[in-house]
């Protein structure tokens, strides 16, 4: 009997069908400092920074976890490659940095042109939203590795930042203040957490009055860019540190910027948690402390500033339209 590899599992002529589907998408997100078209062995992007006296690139790798799950699931394929751009701009964000260039990572049992151009859909979606380029990527096909229904996502991202304006925690002192910014729901992290929980009770088309949603769009709620509040934001206010609130909350974040014999004190009653994170904790019977840690409880990004600037900043957001809140302290 004759093998090929396509009755192996391996279809490249699909392949060649999605390149086809996504090279439009992808042109889109291009500016002139990309230098080649889709489709070469390597992403090329203009290195010249001519308004920068010092320039430092700032680089972050990242997933999306298994909210992955959930879109699958639920049938919804665009929404997690822009949960992926938006967590690694949030993570070169807090550096002091801005995004130049994003390259993706796409692994799946079996290739499914429309499914995987949907997904490169949500990934061109937020690069164009965030003003950064999809200069390359990686189509994996493996099966036995995953389902044929079944995908994984990476992403790697590239930003630059000034050497004089980089943001890691140096300047903060005791007395700082933390002001938080609202997230859009559980953005990346503690899915396995909320899936554990969560549909013991429910299907993820389920309703519910106390989400005012379904579960579904609940959960793949996009997680939020942070970028254009904090970009001009740093440009108006001296910044002493930024936490990006992934897996570990707001205290694990948060603590990663801290000067030695420094920490936090934090006012959990300082905001209103949204009820998805009451709902998991409440059915799930989720020990408070595991909650913190799992969850970033409604604060996505984390604001610390000098005392005499707490007004500014809050006074800043309002006109962007935006929420923030003092929630503790530098101790």
């Amino acid at each position: 009997m004759t093998t090929t590899y396509a009755s192996a599992g391996v279809d490249i002529d699909e392949g060649d069908r999605f390149v086809r589907m996504i090279k439009k998408s992808v042109r889109s997100t291009f500016n002139p400092r990309v230098l080649k078209d889709i489709g070469a062995f390597g992403g090329f992007f203009d290195a010249r920074f001519p308004s920068l006296k010092s320039p430092v690139l700032v680089s972050s790798v990242d997933g999306v976890g298994t909210k992955l799950l959930i879109a699958q699931m639920a049938g919804r394929h665009t929404t997690p490659g822009q949960d992926l751009v938006n967590h690694c701009v949030n993570d070169i964000l807090v550096c002091g940095a801005r995004p130049l260039f994003f390259l993706d990572y796409f692994a799946t049992g079996r290739l499914r042109a429309e499914t995987a151009a949907a997904v490169i859909k949500g990934f061109t979606r937020a690069c164009r939203a965030n003003g950064c380029a999809l200069i390359g990527g990686e189509t994996a096909e493996m099966p036995g590795m995953y389902g044929e229904d079944e995908y994984d996502l990476a992403g790697t991202i590239v930003g630059v930042v000034e050497r004089a304006k980089i943001i890691d925690g140096r300047r903060v002192k005791k007395g700082d203040v933390l002001i938080g910014l609202r997230s859009t729901g559980l953005h990346t992290n503690g899915f396995s957490l909320a899936r554990a929980v969560l549909f013991k009770h429910f299907g993820v088309d389920s309703y519910l009055d106390e989400l005012g949603s379904t579960l579904g769009d609940a959960l793949l709620a996009v997680h939020r860019s942070y970028l254009p509040t904090i970009s001009p934001l740093m440009e108006a206010i001296p910044i002493h540190g930024l936490s990006h609130i992934t897996g570990g909350g707001i205290v694990g974040n948060t603590s990663r910027v801290l000067p030695r014999g420094r920490s936090l004190r934090i006012d959990w009653g300082a905001w209103e948690r949204p009820p998805l994170f009451s709902l998991i904790q409440r059915l799930g019977e989720v020990p408070e402390e595991d909650l913190r840690r799992t969850f970033n409880l409604g604060v996505g990004l984390v604001v610390i500033v000098a005392p005499r600037q707490v007004d500014d900043v809050l006074g800043f957001l309002r006109r962007k339209k935006d929420w923030g809140f003092v929630m503790g302290e530098v101790i």
